[in-house]
């Protein structure tokens, strides 16, 4: 049993050695790698070297170690597989990784968006090449450098460190930022900020994603534009109707001034208005009625408006006839007013003049907080309200006129062009204005008297004189004929209307005309003889005279009909106003009435007719100016 023992070793250790040899090449076959070649080159060997040892000798107790050495070289096969299966693991893993690696890689390179990692203290480590795309940087150029190398200033110190506030506590940030580009270009820009943890959940690195929304942002600033120029222009036309509104309603200029300025001082985003004037003595501003802005400050404002060297929009305006606006006054203005009004928070303001029919009533001054507050409203709309407010102006001081105790009488001399004057000129006639009126369509109609020619010539001239539309012969009338004459609206006498002045008196005598009209005593002459001088050619101002223009009771008006009037007249008025004469139908006829007066009907119509002139002409005398200048 002992001769067996080194046996069974020998062949247990050679069966090992062979058991290893096909392990070993079965590894080889499978997996490719050399080492195990070698391992089964070396079992093999070892195999055959045992199996030749036994061939020549015997074996013995020495045979031993060899079974330990075998056994120890299959299990190196074992583990080296083991080994090289992990390590095949690990290879796929980190294929499998760089795959993935590769594919993040070619995304960000390809993302259409700025990609950037910094280090916690904000310095990039990396850039993808969209970065130069957005912030004309290239990736060389900003890698080592901190992000603050686009600043554009657009952001206060406290934007920013909330920001790395947000993200050094591990929160993603996420806004608009507005950059400055290589070029100085500045863009807005849409970013997201977000911390890299590691393992042990510290920040290691910052990365940012941004895009460049330039073009979107813009794109809403000009819908936010549209939209505020919509909103300012419906604010517009609102306070317009509301204006429109007032002046229906109005009965003096200070009250239409006040409204107006009132309409724009109350509604966003006007601040405050004033309406300007010019003195007549030296040309300085003067303002005659404001809101929204205490007297003190308007005070300087004008003071600030005089004091300009150069022409302010006020006065511009009313120079030109035209609205004057100045969109944004900056910090560093050079005028004095736009100064004045820049250190008080104002960026833009409008000036409006009120014109009407050539005169001008000074202008509206309207003031924003707000640039370019003005820029939604067109010019014609500014210039159909101060149309507007003018109109209503000349109408309520042609109210005023008609009502007023205090007037201002200026006499002119006329130029051969002048209505009456130009046809009587024509003529060679003299003429007196009896009255004026308003015919249905609205056109200006004189009754004069003409002497010194006959109807026939009167008839044939007037086609020759533009300033007459048409002529009417109405009845003789003292030495000469009362003739109804339709002056044209370019006439000097429906200018002076149409400016709110009543015709009190038009004479020609050997080719010399006079006109004499009355205006209240508040006009700006200055402003109404420079544009009646302007539109006439050859009108000179005559003289000025202020007085006080009587006021006629109902008593005295009862009193000078009965002392104009005669017994028989008075009596032929009264009793076809009582008898039913004036009704229709006539409750009795003429001759009816004759027979209760106890006189014939032809001394009863004549008595009648006489008393009905004089009462007529009572009333109407001390009217026609005002139906004349009255537009309704």
């Amino acid at each position: 049993m002992t001769d067996w023992l080194p046996l069974g070793i020998a062949l247990l250790s050679v069966s090992l050695r062979v058991v290893g040899v096909g392990y070993s090449a079965l590894l080889l076959y499978r997996v490719r790698d050399l080492r195990f070649g070698f391992l089964t080159l070396m079992l093999t060997l070892m195999a055959v070297r045992q199996a030749l040892t036994l061939s020549v000798a015997d074996p013995g107790i020495e045979e031993l170690p060899g079974l330990i050495v075998s056994g120890l070289a299959v299990l190196t096969v074992y583990y080296l597989s083991q080994y090289v299966r992990q390590e095949q693991q690990t290879k796929e893993r980190l294929t499998a990784k760089n795959d993935q690696l590769r594919g993040f890689r070619k995304a960000i390179r390809h993302a259409g968006h700025s990609i950037f990692i910094t280090d916690t203290d904000g310095t990039i480590e990396y850039a993808n090449p969209e970065i130069e795309g957005l912030t004309g940087y290239n990736r060389e150029e900003v890698i080592g450098e901190n992000p603050r190398m686009w600043k554009s200033g657009e952001h206060d110190e406290a934007f920013y460190a909330s920001m790395w506030e947000t993200v050094r506590n591990g929160d993603v940030w996420e806004g608009e930022i507005v950059n400055e580009r290589k070029d100085g270009e500045q863009c807005w820009v849409d970013m997201t900020i977000a911390p890299i943890i590691d393992e042990r959940g510290e920040i290691e690195r910052y990365v940012a994603v941004d895009t460049d929304v330039t073009e979107r942002k813009e794109r809403e600033r000009r819908i936010q534009r549209q939209n505020d120029q919509l909103q300012r222009l419906n604010t517009t036309n609102r306070i317009l109707r509301d204006v429109n509104q007032t002046l229906v309603q109005a009965e003096s200029r200070g009250e239409i001034e006040r409204a107006v300025c009132a309409e724009f001082a109350g509604t966003d985003p006007y601040s405050f208005a004033w309406i300007g004037t010019r003195n007549m003595v030296n040309e300085s501003l003067r303002a005659s009625t404001h809101a929204g802005i205490d007297d003190d400050a308007i005070e300087a404002l004008v003071d600030a408006h005089n004091d300009s060297d150069d022409e302010d929009i006020l006065q511009r305006s009313i120079r030109t006839e035209s609205p004057q606006i100045v969109h944004d006054i900056g910090d560093d203005p050079e005028d004095a007013w736009q100064t004045a009004l820049a250190e008080r928070g104002y960026r833009s303001a409008a000036a409006i003049p009120l014109v009407y029919d050539g005169m001008v009533y000074g202008a509206l001054e309207v003031v924003s907080t707000e640039p370019r507050a003005f820029e939604a409203i067109d010019d014609d709309v500014l210039v159909e309200l101060g149309h507007t407010v003018a109109y209503a102006i000349n109408a309520t001081e042609s109210k005023q006129a008609l009502m007023a105790d205090s007037v201002v009488e200026l006499e002119f001399q006329l130029a051969e062009g002048c209505g009456v004057c130009a046809l009587a000129r024509e003529l060679d006639a003299d003429a007196t204005l009896e009255r004026l009126s308003r015919s249905p369509d609205g056109r200006l109609v004189a009754y004069a008297t003409l002497t010194g020619c006959d109807r026939t010539a009167v008839e044939s001239t007037v086609e020759d004189v533009p300033a007459i539309a048409d002529a009417a012969f109405v009845c003789d009338h003292d030495d000469g004929g009362l003739f109804r004459l339709d002056l044209a609206d370019t006439c000097v006498e429906s200018t002076l209307v149409d400016h709110g002045g009543v015709v009190t008196g038009q004479t020609v005598e050997d080719g010399q005309g006079r006109l004499t009209v009355e205006f209240p005593q508040r006009t700006d002459v200055r402003s109404l003889v420079e544009s009646v001088t302007a539109d006439h050619e050859g009108i000179d101002l005559l003289a000025r005279r202020e007085h006080e223009r009587p006021a006629r009771t109902e008593q005295e008006v009862r009193s000078q009909l009965q002392a104009e009037l005669t017994d028989r007249q008075l009596e032929a008025l009264r009793t076809a106003y009582v008898g039913g004469f004036f009704e229709w139908p006539r409750e009795n006829t003429g001759e009816e009435i004759a027979e209760l007066m106890g006189v014939s009907q032809t001394t009863f119509l004549q008595h009648l007719r006489t008393a009905q002139r004089k009462t007529l002409s009572l009333l109407l005398d001390d009217e026609q100016a005002r139906r004349a200048a009255d537009p309704i």
